[in-house]
């Protein structure tokens, strides 16, 4: 039986632009998949993947069950390992669970001609930050501020970073430091800082990338005037044709044929949406 069935699940989902991406994917490629949406909830999770048969190929993950399709998973590559999440399932007897965040994080920044630093501030402690560290090492950065809401919930990102030979400081939203070449925002969208707050952070905080993409641009974005700003569906795009590479290869490092073509067309798609 041949395996042609995606989705993408998360709660909620409805806003997912996942379907359109995966479609002018497999479009591009000539492959008759099919790649939808579902809302499935933490506690659901087990029972609708356990429920699923041949047919299927993978799934993409959102939140809130990157944790648990990291758990669920029988494999899981390096950026999956070091970060505790999964976004990418690859079905089949044995599930292999892939971040393909990290990658796309990257891929967004080298894009935009955005590579090489030594000092990234992220914003917020949250799953999405965890790649955000990782991705950071990957580009050399020395040192990484971390300000949270809750500077308690960065306490794994610390650890994280000790593993990757980074030195995480972690203080709150409202704090002051020494400025940095790159913030990375991972608050939830549509989060709305205080005007000040907002001000401090774009004085010394170099070029923005915002992980968040609607609404767009987002109050962040819109208040920086320290570098450059990168939107955050840069990094929805690339972390999406790494799933590809996974759905196609099982390999989300090996690169598609007439890649460069079948992005344009997966950028098409989300711009047209």
């Amino acid at each position: 039986m041949t395996r042609h069935r995606l989705e993408v699940w998360g709660d909620p989902i409805e806003h997912s632009r996942s379907p359109a991406l995966h479609a002018a994917a497999y479009h591009a490629l000539g492959l008759d998949w099919q790649y939808g949406r579902r809302q499935v909830s933490a506690e659901r999770f087990s029972g609708e993947l356990s429920a699923l048969d041949a047919t299927w190929r993978g799934l993409s993950l959102t939140m809130p069950l990157k944790e648990a399709a990291f758990a669920a998973s029988s494999s899981r590559d390096r950026h999956a390992e070091l970060t505790g999440a999964v976004n990418t399932m690859l079905l089949g007897p044995e599930s292999q669970g892939f971040n393909t965040d990290v990658g796309g994080i990257l891929d967004a920044l080298a894009e935009n001609a955005i590579a090489e630093f030594a000092a990234v501030r992220i914003l917020g402690a949250g799953a999405t930050a965890a790649s955000a560290l990782v991705a950071a090492s990957e580009c050399g950065a020395s040192r990484v501020e971390v300000r949270a809401r809750r500077p308690e919930r960065a306490e794994g990102l610390r650890a994280l970073g000790e593993r990757l030979g980074v030195r995480v400081e972690v203080t709150g939203l409202d704090t002051t430091g020494p400025a940095v070449d790159l913030t990375i925002a991972t608050l939830p969208s549509g989060t709305v800082l205080d005007a000040s707050v907002s001000a401090a952070l774009a004085e010394s905080g170099g070029d923005l990338f915002e992980v968040a993409y609607e609404p767009w641009p987002s109050a962040l974005a819109d208040a920086w005037h320290g570098g450059r700003v990168v939107s955050g569906s840069e990094m929805l795009l690339h972390q999406a044709l790494r799933q590809v590479r996974v759905f196609l290869h099982g390999d989300p490092l090996r690169p598609l044929d007439d890649e460069a073509r079948v992005r344009d067309e997966m950028r098409s798609a989300y711009v047209g949406d």
